[in-house]
């Protein structure tokens, strides 16, 4: 486990290295396993689907029940980027979407209103996430979420230039004031209708993905949570937490994923007591790539820039990260005070998901 661990930061750190100074993806397969692959991953397109339909819109305003009508302050305003798997793809009701569970819950551990608004789009990459901060900016975000990096690996994108991708969009929202939590590539090795050894390869580039993209973002200034539960042991233990094509998460596996997102997105607001931050495993301050290769293989991890013993928001240099577990918190149920209010209008292209969704693609 140690060896693969550390065999795991090299990696991450590499391809790290090659993101911030423009190189390109690293040859890790031979000729002859990608044809394979290839044909694999065409079976595996014909063995997932896709799904019918788009994401429901879920924009609006959420924590009804805390609005004061003698108040000027406005609602927190929390924006969602990323691909199907932020947009929603999988249910068919607004509030069941992983934005409008957080929304719902930030409301609920703030005590304020908070305005969602999704610009994520189905079948993006994290090539798509420069023109999403773009639509995402003028919103003036007091946080984001944002979740990608599958297709980055179903659709071969070199996974130098996506965790580049990845680390500017990071620095574009932090440079606003923005709080950004990163929801890191899933472990795609889990999907049943994918066949070994597409599933072995599968499983570690998107965990080596993972690694490399809390690398980018800790060193931006964001802080990550690992979603390898996404599609890892728990979900495959249980059929329900997967949508038709046994791909995209259910509601019951959304709010899976938002209960390990929400305490992280609390803390990056301060939202989060001291007391309560870590669980009875604790935190760990390790050097960042370490600290990476851990979270990729432990499902609801956070890594955030450790910070120096001179005070808070003084880290050090971002080559430290601290690696802790957090609780996950219930999540306040839909059409309960403070669940979300009837929608309203976001930018004209937010969820306005025109793509074929996140499927094996060659």
């Amino acid at each position: 486990m140690a060896g693969s661990q550390e065999s795991r930061a090299r990696v991450a750190r590499r391809i790290a290295t090659a993101a911030a100074y423009g190189g390109g993806g690293l040859g890790l397969l031979g000729v002859g396993l990608v044809g394979l692959l290839l044909t694999e991953s065409k079976l595996a397109v014909r063995a997932v689907g896709l799904l019918e339909g788009k994401p429901p819109r879920a924009d609006g305003v959420y924590g009804a029940a805390f609005a004061d009508p003698l108040a000027t302050e406005p609602p927190m305003v929390l924006a969602f980027l990323g691909d199907s798997t932020a947009a929603g793809l999988g249910v068919t009701r607004g509030h069941e979407t992983p934005g409008a569970l957080l929304a719902a819950g930030l409301a609920s551990v703030a005590e304020r209103r908070v305005r969602l608004l999704n610009v994520a789009k189905s079948g993006a990459r994290s090539t798509d996430l420069a023109r999403q901060v773009e639509l995402a900016l003028p919103y003036r975000p007091t946080a984001a979420v944002i979740i990608i990096g599958a297709n980055d690996v179903t659709r071969h994108s070199p996974a130098a230039q996506s965790v580049r991708q990845l680390g500017e969009a990071v620095a574009a929202l932090r440079a606003s004031g923005c709080a950004v939590v990163v929801g890191t590539c899933p472990d795609l090795g889990t999907i049943k209708p994918v066949r070994p050894p597409l599933r072995w390869v599968a499983r570690r580039l998107s965990r080596q993905l993972a690694a490399a993209q809390t690398i980018a973002v800790v060193e931006n200034g964001g802080r990550t949570v690992s979603l390898g539960s996404l599609l890892g042991p728990e979900f495959a233990a249980r059929p329900e937490m997967f949508a038709a094509d046994r791909y995209h998460p259910s509601a019951q596996g959304y709010a899976t994923a938002a209960m390990a997102v929400l305490p992280s997105l609390c803390a990056a607001l301060g939202l989060w007591p001291d007391e309560t931050r870590p669980d009875s495993r604790g935190g760990s301050v390790l050097p960042v790539a370490v600290a990476a290769a851990t979270a990729a293989g432990h499902s609801g991890t956070e890594v955030a820039a450790a910070e120096s013993s001179s005070g808070p928001g003084q880290d050090i240099g971002r080559r430290w990260a601290l690696v802790m577990h957090r609780l996950r918190l219930g999540l306040p149920g839909a059409g309960q005070p403070g669940g979300p209010a009837p929608a309203e209008a976001g930018p004209a292209s937010a969820n306005s998901h025109t793509g074929t969704g996140d499927v094996w693609a060659t």
